[in-house]
């Protein structure tokens, strides 16, 4: 557990430093150290060799929070699944449960766990096949108080705000929540990230009231509640939140992802800024299954391998405002991801059952975390 680790031979893809050539990354006491240079004696040695080797991957929206609700996933497998170093809890946890999900699950875990705390007081605690219950639709739970007490005592893991708005999440109250996460990460300055599903109220309401560095997620859903119109034009909101720098995450999710959606975006020339799999226990299995899959799905849209890289490492590292994360650069955090790609014909499933086939995927080999390797 020294820390101390070559990566020997791979393609190395660091974006953020325009970096993409075949070489060694070196970590010396769970620090990058830098690439091709000489590696701390008794340094563990990874073959890279015909693999893609990448800063340590952010997916920047899971539910981690496994055995504490109903939707998480075991993070140390999923982190290997996905070869991600970094998982962001998306609103898994509020300040009432908040205290447990740090003891049992970030302190323990090999991965690198963040969160976004949601502003309601025991975060998304009844999501499943059978009971759903919007933990957004009693006012009551609106937790204000408790969750900027929480985000403060928290500052090394709790990396932002999170609120559910929309039919399914908040119901009847409506875009109400909403405001009262506004007002929490107003008090904490933090960003926010909000969940949108199915109307009320509608995208444009939402996202026009975010303000710069927010995150909306679930930016590629698909009808009702698309980021476009239906003759594929993107809204004038959106293009509005843009220019004043909200930032737009993709997570996938169980409905998150539509291809028609993600096609129309893109022949209009909005990209998302973030990548990310908002992995939980009802789509790993798909069809979200993790963000290499979710990178996969870019791919086959014709963005490149080192431009989902990009969105998947130092894109999420600048919306959580982590600078030692998402690079490669001399000193920065030892995290590094490694994986290939295999050729073959593999079918990718939206969330409403439309498949596109791509002659490629994106399959993991390992992980460091602080230097310290493990293979998937």
């Amino acid at each position: 557990m020294s820390g101390d680790l070559i990566i020997r031979g791979g393609r190395i893809i660091d974006p953020a430093n325009g970096i993409d050539r075949i070489g060694d990354v070196v970590v010396s006491g769970g620090k990058i150290a830098g690439l091709d240079v000489d590696a701390p004696e008794g340094a563990q040695v990874i073959d890279a060799k015909d693999a893609i080797v990448t800063p340590g991957l952010i997916d920047l929206h899971t539910h981690v929070y496994w055995g504490g609700t109903s939707l998480g996933v075991d993070p140390d497998a999923y982190a290997l699944k996905s070869a991600c170093t970094t998982l962001v809890d998306a609103g898994s946890a509020g300040p009432g449960n908040y205290p447990g999900f740090a003891k049992h699950i970030i302190e323990p875990s090999f991965a690198r766990i963040l969160a976004f705390l949601h502003v309601s007081f025991a975060g998304i605690y009844a999501f499943s096949s059978r009971i759903m219950v919007g933990e957004s639709h009693n006012m009551r739970l609106m937790a204000a108080r408790e969750s900027a007490e929480i985000a403060r005592a928290n500052p090394e893991t709790v990396i932002g705000i999170k609120v559910r708005i929309g039919a399914h999440a908040s119901g009847a109250s409506g875009i109400f929540p909403l405001d009262v996460a506004l007002d929490v990460a107003d008090e904490t300055g933090l960003p926010l990230m909000v969940h949108i599903d199915e109307p009320p109220p509608s995208y444009g309401e939402v996202v026009s009231r975010l303000r710069k560095g927010d995150v909306l997620t679930h930016c590629f859903r698909p009808f009702p509640n698309a980021p476009m119109h239906g003759t594929g034009k993107v809204r004038a909101e959106v293009r509005a939140a843009r220019e004043r720098g909200v930032l737009f995450d993709i997570g996938h999710g169980q409905g998150s992802f539509a291809w028609k959606s993600a096609r129309a975006m893109l022949a209009e020339g909005f990209r998302p800024d973030v990548i990310s799999s908002d992995v939980h226990a009802f789509c790993i299995n798909g069809p979200a299954h993790d963000n290499l899959s979710v990178m996969t799905k870019f791919m086959a849209l014709g963005w490149t391998l080192p431009e989902v890289i990009e969105a998947a490492s130092i894109a999420p590292a600048r919306a959580i405002q982590r600078d030692d994360l998402g690079h490669l650069s001399k000193g920065a955090t030892g995290d590094v991801s490694v994986f290939r790609e295999v050729e073959g014909d593999v079918a990718l499933s939206d969330v409403v059952g439309e498949v596109v086939h791509h002659d490629r995927r994106l399959s993991p080999v390992g992980i460091a975390v602080d230097g310290v390797w493990r293979q998937a």
